[in-house]
């Protein structure tokens, strides 16, 4: 359906001062503080997890020596969706109006709904973290206590949910230095950021960067600090829906992603039948997780 002269009526009056609404500054580009941005020229992308071997065995004196198998263990698939939104003005509302170019500003508000979209999309990833109905390439939920593996499930979630504090931060940290890979070797994983909903952006900013422990009367440093334990601090990302869930981005390889398959474009074309002008955006994207080990999260 076209904007029509109806709906811009104000728009068309002489005295008018300002148009308001769609000035407002955005959120943009939070993805880019979670995601590693990659290209793509294909309908999806598949990323493989190999498991390489056990620890060694002694050999006996005399024996034969243990052979070890490598292989794949799950494989990690972003689907890449066709994002797309348009808006069409009738011909008479183009020609009528008094003031600024309508193409121009409804352009803007379209690239607005597209950024939003864009960030919606990527947070859903974390806001969907704890839900089995949106697994990731091993069959669990992102953040999961039962991660398949040829050593066991393994877990990077608290066994107990909490509350970001000086206590749960510390397990976190203590659990992540603790990972392990498909075969159950020990991995050097630590964390790097903190993930957090608006909702704890002063707490963060207490348990991370107060000189002294936070919330004690007790004279002790500030241990995650001291220690640099989380070096690019925490970033807020507004999209986030849990106001307790909290999460730790840590530097395992191959972790988050987005797949940027056609980036956004914008076109616009005339109507010969109603001389309506129509504009659209569309780009294409997808987001996701490789290795589950690139994060340990708390929900609630």
């Amino acid at each position: 359906m076209a904007i029509s002269r109806a709906q811009l009526a104000k728009e068309l009056e002489p005295g008018l001062n300002a148009l308001f609404g769609m000035e407002y500054d955005r959120y943009e580009n939070e993805h880019a503080e979670i995601f590693d941005e990659e290209s793509s020229d294909r309908a999806f992308e598949e990323e493989v997890m190999l498991s390489g071997f056990g620890t060694a065995p002694v050999k006996s004196e005399g024996g034969s020596i243990s052979f070890d198998d490598a292989q794949e263990t799950f494989t990690a698939r972003y689907t890449h969706e066709t994002i797309a939104l348009a808006f069409s003005i009738t011909e008479e509302a183009v020609e009528d109006n008094l003031y600024d170019r309508l193409a121009a500003r409804y352009t803007r508000a379209l690239a607005r709904s597209m950024s939003q979209t864009k960030q919606i999309k990527a947070a859903s990833v974390l806001n969907n973290a704890f839900n089995a109905s949106a697994p990731v390439g091993d069959g669990a939920a992102l953040c999961s206590a039962s991660h398949p593996s040829l050593s066991g499930n393994q877990s990077n979630l608290l066994a107990t949910p909490a509350d970001l504090n000086e206590t749960s931060l510390e397990q976190m940290l203590i659990n992540i230095a603790g990972l392990t890979d498909e075969r159950g070797l020990k991995i050097a994983v630590r964390g790097m950021k903190m993930i957090i909903p608006k909702e704890l952006q002063f707490i963060a900013e207490r348990v991370i960067n107060s000189n002294l422990r936070p919330g004690t009367a007790d004279n002790d440093i500030n241990a995650t600090k001291s220690m640099g334990m989380i070096p690019d601090g925490a970033v807020v990302n507004h999209f986030l829906t849990d106001p307790d869930n909290f999460f730790i981005k840590t530097d395992a390889p191959n972790g988050f992603k987005m797949f940027n398959r056609t980036p956004l474009k914008t076109a616009m074309e005339g109507d010969f039948d109603t001389g309506n002008m129509r504009f659209k955006a569309r780009e294409r994207y997808s987001f996701g997780v490789s290795d589950w080990r690139a994060v340990y999260g708390s929900g609630s």
